[in-house]
């Protein structure tokens, strides 16, 4: 079966000698483990003319949520590789409060991918209402050169946890394919989409 990368992920293209110490697996890590809840209040210079949050910013501070709970997964630095189909469906008004809940859906082999939910209610904590999710996929670096790394595996426990784990590799493909890095023929968790 041929193994699909991603981004700068590397497979060992010699198998190590039987002599030669095997490296140390890792052990597999629980999803809250790494969760991550970031909270901003959107303040004026954080919105657009119409007092709404702008999806920049609302973007920048999904990604740090996510690259934070990728780090303490990985334990190391990690680099944002892609964001999947972001859409902003409900505004976020100024003066409300913004959470950002971030969670490790699969490990692969140098990479993770992280789901991450926006919700936002008003400063007493009433309406609140999910306004928006990401799945964003990080590779883990080593800190000295920079290089791809090895990540833990997932252990997903909850029952959300082991549908958004199981549904990881259908995602992962189509964004290889649709960024250009497989071809359709290729996507054998999606194949049958194409056919």
């Amino acid at each position: 079966m041929e193994q699909i990368l991603l981004m700068n992920e590397q497979v060992p293209t010699a198998v190590p000698s039987t002599d030669a110490p095997a490296a140390p697996a890792l052990k597999p890590k629980k999803v809250s483990e790494s969760a991550t809840t970031m909270t901003q209040m959107v303040m004026p210079n954080d919105t657009n003319p119409m007092g709404n949050l702008m999806g920049g910013n609302l973007l920048c501070w999904m990604d740090i949520a996510c690259a934070i709970c990728a780090g303490k997964h990985c334990e190391t630095h990690v680099v944002t590789a892609s964001v999947d189909h972001v859409s902003f469906q409900k505004p976020i008004r100024v003066g409300e409060v913004v959470t950002l809940e971030a969670h490790v859906t699969r490990a692969f082999n140098t990479s993770v991918e992280v789901i991450v939910e926006v919700f936002a209610c008003d400063i007493k904590g009433h309406n609140v209402r999910r306004c928006n999710s990401a799945f964003f996929t990080f590779v883990a670096l080593d800190g000295h050169n920079g290089s791809p790394v090895p990540v833990p595996p997932v252990l997903p426990l909850t029952e959300i946890e082991q549908q958004r784990y199981e549904s990881a590799p259908r995602r992962r493909e189509l964004r290889l394919l649709l960024g250009g890095r497989i071809k359709p023929e290729d996507a054998l968790e999606i194949r049958h989409l194409f056919t």
